[in-house]
């Protein structure tokens, strides 16, 4: 019988994919994650708990997205106490899910598996321009930002005065203007693991443009094998 101090015991984990649309882009890291707590917790699925007094879902999230951004792509890792099939763990946790929030496929994965955050190695996005951009001088400044031998920029640390340096350039894997339209979108691929992270805000910055007159979607998660892990 399970006990307040021994939860049972995961046998089966499960991994997510779901996407983070309209207003749901305005959710932060933190409460996306509790939003899918309760998910979970309303879906009636057998799910692991962690130890202690606050007892919460197992629920491991590959990686933050940045508040304002929009997702296709959310991957999260799940542990349950009873095996359930995929088709089923997909139909009863679409069901809880907040508006905004859809999810789009489920797959079980080993319980000894490393983690998602190990595992993670980049993160993909497409930005879509607000007001009409000159498509000549983003191409020429795209090819700037990939010739660059380094691209050192200032960002703010949350709890120091003092800026860290980072050099950007190592942390852009591909650039990419691209039609869409009457006009333009841009295609992005940048280092994410559990040390380095590119920003697409540091990137449109270095273009010469103002993050704020873009939207940005994140179109793909990229992982590692396990030996590099």
């Amino acid at each position: 019988m399970e006990s307040e101090h021994q939860p049972m015991a995961a046998v089966q984990r499960m991994r997510m994919t779901f996407t983070k649309e309209g207003t749901a882009r305005y959710i932060s890291h933190l409460d996306l994650a509790r939003a899918v707590e309760r998910a979970l917790n309303r879906a009636g699925l057998p799910i692991a708990y962690t130890q202690g007094f606050n007892r919460r879902p197992r629920l491991s999230l590959a990686a933050a997205l940045p508040l304002g951004y929009t997702s296709q792509a959310e991957i999260a890792d799940v542990w349950l106490t009873e095996p359930v099939d995929p088709p089923r763990f997909l139909a009863r946790l679409g069901l809880s899910m907040p508006p905004g929030i859809t999810v789009t496929a489920a797959e079980e994965v080993e319980l000894s598996a490393p983690s998602i955050q190990k595992l993670l190695a980049d993160s993909s996005y497409e930005v879509e321009f607000l007001e009409p951009i000159d498509e000549d001088e983003l191409r020429e400044n795209v090819a700037a930002v990939l010739a660059a031998e380094s691209l050192v920029r200032e960002r703010s640390r949350r709890k120091s005065d003092k800026p860290q340096l980072v050099d950007l350039r190592p942390l852009v894997m591909e650039l990419e203007v691209v039609p869409r339209g009457r006009g333009v979108l841009l295609l992005m691929r940048l280092v994410q693991t559990a040390s380095q992270t590119g920003r697409p805000d540091d990137v449109l910055m270095a273009l010469g443009i103002d993050p704020l007159d873009t939207r940005v979607r994140r179109i793909a998660l990229g992982f590692g094998d396990a030996e590099s892990a």
